[in-house]
């Protein structure tokens, strides 16, 4: 496995498809969950908690928690590039964020923070990761921690009020 994940991870690059565009004009907010979580799919493989380590162990991860940022618009054919962040980490949770860029003219579009837990899925209840896993996110949590915390990061949604 891959202990030495890039800080960040560079996920596989997206494309902005015709089904996705809304009466708008542009993607429509529900697609950008579709491509955080196809990133997230790619950062799950390389941490070896994916589709082969379900299989395996009978354990997956679930989302508690998700916050998206929308910061500009993408539209029909964009290139979309995502990065993957690990913020955190304890015995049964992982806190990461995720920036959506515009592949070719390199702004941000939107932004991803989550908290998913790890479950077991005969009990379907939480359940602690393994040790070997443990040590592991401890060593992509180091790397990722020379990374700037993300400006988006543990934003409280509501409408700011002017004192």
């Amino acid at each position: 496995m891959d202990d030495a994940l890039p800080a960040p991870l560079e996920c596989p690059e997206a494309r902005v498809l015709d089904a996705w565009v809304d009466y708008n004009g542009h993607m429509n907010m529900a697609y950008y969950n579709v491509i955080f979580d196809q990133a997230l799919d790619h950062a799950y493989d390389r941490l070896g908690i994916g589709e082969a380590y379900v299989a395996a162990t009978g354990c997956s991860h679930f989302t508690l928690e998700a916050h998206v940022t929308y910061l500009r618009e993408v539209v029909l054919g964009d290139p979309l590039r995502v990065t993957w962040q690990l913020l955190d980490v304890d015995s049964k949770r992982l806190h990461f964020f995720e920036h959506m860029y515009h592949a070719s003219e390199g702004y941000l579009a939107a932004t991803s923070e989550q908290i998913s837990m790890h479950v077991d899925l005969s009990a379907r209840r939480s359940a602690p990761f393994p040790e070997e896993l443990q040590a592991r996110f401890a060593r992509v949590l180091a790397a990722h921690a020379t990374l700037p915390r993300p400006a988006q990061a543990g934003h409280v949604i509501g409408i700011p009020r002017k004192v």
